[in-house]
């Protein structure tokens, strides 16, 4: 088999696996891994590269961050309509060329909040167990 054919099934069933994951769940929840990049958009601002995402996921959470795993995620996260970007040329002059300067959309910050709010509802009485956050 052709590595055309093979990546085209890959294709055709990531589609099949969407569309069916858009049928049985049409609200679903943010994975942990797209609240933190979310996150890590907000907190940087105007300074929002991804570079800057990136550290800032690695130094607020503390863990490495593939690079395949974060641009796999802002591309879902763009496709989902919850993060867009514009090209800018970032002020650190050790930066040469325009760059993507990530920002979270209105329907990004309500998906956070939705979030937000189904783990608080669900981490609710439960201080015992889980201790006290901070």
């Amino acid at each position: 088999m052709s590595t055309t054919v093979v990546y085209i099934v890959y294709r055709v069933v990531y589609i099949v696996y969407e569309v069916e994951e858009a049928a049985v769940s049409p609200k679903s929840f943010l994975g942990e891994f797209e609240q933190m990049v979310l996150l890590a958009i907000l907190q940087q601002e105007k300074k929002a590269f991804a570079l800057d995402v990136r550290r800032e996921i690695e130094r607020s959470a503390g863990r490495s961050v593939s690079r395949g795993a974060f641009y796999t995620t802002l591309e879902r996260l763009e496709r989902k309509a919850l993060a867009t970007w514009s090209e800018e040329v970032p002020d650190d002059p050790h930066r040469s060329g325009p760059l993507r300067r990530f920002a979270v959309t209105p329907s990004g910050v309500e998906a956070l909040r939705e979030s937000r709010r189904a783990l608080d509802a669900l981490s609710h009485g439960l201080d015992n167990v889980l201790g006290e956050v901070g």
